[in-house]
């Protein structure tokens, strides 16, 4: 049996200072895969550029220049982290046994693609790379993380704790990606719903090799919120709930207000007045901003526009 062609995804924006210093490194590790016999000698990188504003694709060029294993495309303009991942894999489905997505910092740990390719040679068709230990975390990421994982199950959206986008995908799998359509993206969630055979390789997580984050707590709420409205209705069961539960709390105020009325104890109340107006107008604005947040998924979904375009290829 030949061995497999491995495809490793980067998605990049804005990585002008790590990518030399990524792409060295994970060429050493399929140079490895190599030498075990794992993997053939034709597996390759893909850097997926998504717009970026500094020389990354030059970058890109420049390396792919001088190995034929660094190869890439180039998005037309900035889509989001999801969408360049998304953008890679399609373009390598139909040129590999396998892709492994990693993020161009390498604060995933580079040498877990090793064991993620020994396991999709014993039959595994999803493998997600999954932090070990949160230690080296500070307190405050570390509370936030567990927060974000907590809130989107929850919420009913089924991710795998502690997997962030690092996995590797086999063929089949990746063919079984391309079915799904939505223009809202968050792979997180659209992964698990494929099946297959799955495992998960453990790793601990290191400091970026360059640059800066690109995933701030702000961005990280506005991802867990698209993800949750992308795969889950739980929020709109939610205040449907909560209006039944005000709707009991009204009867049980009504009892009382009568009961003061016919007993003419009836004090005017402005404090719990203005509470109760501005406690239910808050209510009522977070119930239309839920409902808002859905209908304007919707409003992208029915348009049915292209989720990305590519403008430069470096596949050969």
């Amino acid at each position: 049996m030949s061995l497999p062609v491995i495809a490793i995804v980067i998605p990049c924006y804005n990585e002008e200072e790590a990518l030399p210093f990524s792409i060295e490194r994970i060429l050493s590790i399929l140079r490895c895969l190599d030498q075990q016999g794992i993997a053939s000698s034709h597996s390759y990188i893909l850097c997926c550029n998504d717009g970026s504003t500094d020389d990354t694709w030059g970058i890109i060029k420049k390396l792919h220049s001088q190995n034929s294993s660094v190869k890439g495309i180039s998005l037309s303009h900035n889509r989001g982290h999801q969408y360049a991942l998304l953008a890679g894999l399609m373009t390598v489905k139909d040129r590999c046994d396998a892709a492994i997505s990693i993020d161009a910092d390498l604060q995933d740990d580079p040498n877990a693609i090793i064991e993620m390719v020994k396991k999709f040679n014993e039959g595994c068709e999803i493998v997600y790379g999954v932090r070990a230990s949160r230690a080296s975390d500070s307190w405050f990421k570390r509370t936030t993380a567990r927060g974000f994982y907590s809130f989107q199950k929850s919420m009913g959206l089924d991710t795998v704790y502690d997997h962030a986008d690092y996995r590797l995908m086999s063929n089949r799998a990746l063919n079984l990606l391309s079915e799904y359509g939505e223009s809202n993206l968050f792979l997180r969630g659209i992964v698990p719903l494929i099946g297959l055979k799955t495992d998960v390789v453990t790793y601990d997580r290191h400091e970026r090799v360059a640059g800066k984050s690109k995933y701030p707590l702000g961005k990280m709420l506005s991802f867990s919120i698209d993800g949750i409205t992308s795969f889950s209705a739980r929020p709109i069961r939610m205040i449907f709930i909560i209006g039944l539960i005000l709707l009991l709390l009204d009867v049980a105020m009504s009892i009382y207000v009568f009961i003061s009325y016919f007993g003419h104890d009836v004090i005017p109340g402005w404090t719990s007045l203005m509470l109760s107006v501005w406690f239910l107008g808050s209510l009522i604005l977070m119930g239309l901003g839920v409902v808002g947040e859905y209908i304007g998924k919707i409003f992208v979904e029915v348009k049915q526009r292209p989720r990305y375009a590519i403008s430069d290829y470096l596949i050969d």
